[in-house]
């Protein structure tokens, strides 16, 4: 049955209409359920099979006009008989074809039997059970003998079936749309292996839970921390390990006391420009459609992202800072504060841990000497991760040769980039780690060290001015302005000075 047959009869239940004299027909309308097996008014005198109505309630078909005439019955019954036997088998292998045109289920379609290579399509709907209808005529044509079909007949229609649908449409099927509210509730289906997951992917329901989650661990493993801590200062392996060594030790005579000036104002501009370079790296790693790029005037077939060339701007001054301060830091003797000149400074830095861990804060004065764990974290900072990212990071920029084959070999960019980014979160790290224990640890007299070269050999000295803490608030304040500036159209025309800009 082609579609067109399909669509053109949709709504109105149809008879089998037979067209020539195949048995099959007969066979089909004898199995089905309902069906009357006596023969119709006027086929005995004619020798010709009148089918069902095309209407219901209608005279059979074909009429009593179209009956041909007594000398041409007995070949058609024989050529009945002969094509009943020859058809048997090519019945079994019927094909019946719905296309599911998403009608209503419960409008039948019709179904038609063309020739002596007969199809009995059922007249159900449009998505339940053509195919069961279909096998079931063809078994059942195949049953019945031609010789008891030919006084066979139908009195009624056959009423369509209520067969649930067993086989599913294919791939190429046509479905009807989907009504939104059941696209709402459709699952999503579950990320592909090996699918890197983002933060976007996350509703923030979601992200609020797991970030209380993991507060509650972090809490939980501090809590911990001090109790073990606690406990192991509280036994007596533990006061006389703190007895012999109380977290620090004594600096060599010639070693300088207090802070200068020129110190202070390289630790502002160390974390001015260090602010900005973990804030534009992070933009680096995260951009992917740059609002602008820049080019040098000499090379213009180079071109970076503005987010690249202010990284790298920050860069090379945070690199021009680190060089005076290191070279102050040996001219003036202040090198013996943060580069440890025994080796008791292990055990004291393990003693130091303990009595952070244990919130029983170490006795320390930052003016005269820091204690062995600052000493230590001083110059990890100074002499292990900025020369690593800076090694790193010019291994990564147009600074270095493209074409020297060898040395990249030697240094791969992969390597410099499982390098560059670790370092970055080490530097984070310790500006958090680093800020917290100044504020927790004597704010005030801390911000005068570090911030107005205030100090005294006395520990409670300078315990209640405010001037460092002055000076402090305004160095966040200006590092703010610069964060909220650092955006294309500040940075353009200062790129601009530089090279040429091409914006979006």
């Amino acid at each position: 049955m082609s579609g067109s047959d399909s669509s053109a009869d949709a709504g109105n239940p149809a008879p089998v209409m037979a067209s020539g004299s195949g048995p099959e027909a007969r066979n089909a309308h004898a199995s089905a359920p309902g069906s009357n097996a006596a023969t119709p008014v006027g086929e005995e005198s004619t020798g010709v099979r009148r089918g069902l109505p095309r209407e219901s309630g209608g005279a059979p078909w074909p009429p009593a006009s179209a009956v041909p005439p007594p000398s041409a019955q007995p070949a058609a019954a024989e050529e009945e008989n002969r094509a009943g036997i020859e058809d048997v088998e090519p019945a079994r292998a019927m094909s019946v074809s719905a296309p599911d045109s998403g009608a209503d289920a419960e409008t039948p379609a019709p179904a038609t039997v063309n020739g002596t290579d007969s199809g009995v399509q059922a007249g159900t709907a449009a998505r339940s059970g053509e195919t069961v209808a279909a096998s079931a005529a063809s078994i059942d044509a195949h049953e019945v003998s031609p010789a008891a079909s030919a006084n066979d007949a139908v009195a009624s229609p056959r009423p369509p079936l209520t067969v649930p649908r067993t086989v599913w449409p294919g791939a190429a099927a046509r479905h009807r749309a989907t009504p939104p509210a059941l696209a709402q509730k459709r699952p999503t289906a579950p990320p592909r292996a090996g699918a890197q997951t983002r933060l976007a992917d996350f509703s923030p329901v979601q992200l609020l839970g797991s970030t209380a989650v993991l507060g509650v661990f972090a809490l939980a493993l501090v809590g911990i921390a001090v109790l073990i801590a606690r406990f192991v200062l509280a036994i007596g392996p533990g006061r006389d390990f703190l007895a012999a060594f109380p977290g620090e030790y004594h600096l060599p005579a010639s070693a300088p006391v207090g802070l200068p000036a020129w110190l202070n104002w390289s630790h502002f501009l160390n974390s001015f420009f260090l602010l900005l370079i973990i804030r534009t790296g992070w933009q680096v790693r995260r951009e992917k459609r740059p609002a602008a790029f820049w080019s040098p005037r000499n090379n213009r077939k180079r071109r970076i992202s503005l987010a690249l060339w202010f990284h790298q701007a920050l860069d090379i001054l945070w690199i021009a800072n680190g060089v005076v301060f290191v070279v102050l830091l040996f001219v003036t003797g202040q090198w013996m504060r943060i580069v440890p000149t025994s080796w008791e400074v292990f055990p004291n830095a393990l003693s130091a841990a303990l009595q952070y861990a244990s919130l029983d804060w170490p006795t320390e004065n930052g003016w005269v000497n820091y204690n062995s764990l600052q000493q230590l974290s001083y110059f990890a900072i100074t002499f292990v991760a900025a020369p690593l990212a800076i090694i790193s990071g010019v291994r990564l920029s147009g600074v270095w040769p493209k074409d020297a084959e060898r040395l990249n070999k030697l240094y791969p960019a992969e390597w410099a980039r499982k390098v560059h980014f670790p370092t970055m979160l080490f530097f984070v790290a310790f500006i958090v780690v680093h800020v917290a224990l100044v504020l927790a640890t004597g704010a005030l007299r801390n911000l005068n060290h570090m911030y107005a070269a205030r100090g005294s050999e006395d520990p409670t000295a300078y315990t209640s001015d405010p001037t460092g803490l002055l000076i402090f608030a305004a160095s966040l304040v200006v590092m703010a302005a610069a964060w909220v500036a650092a955006r294309p159209a500040v940075l353009v025309p200062i790129a601009r000075l530089f090279g040429e800009v091409k914006q979006r």
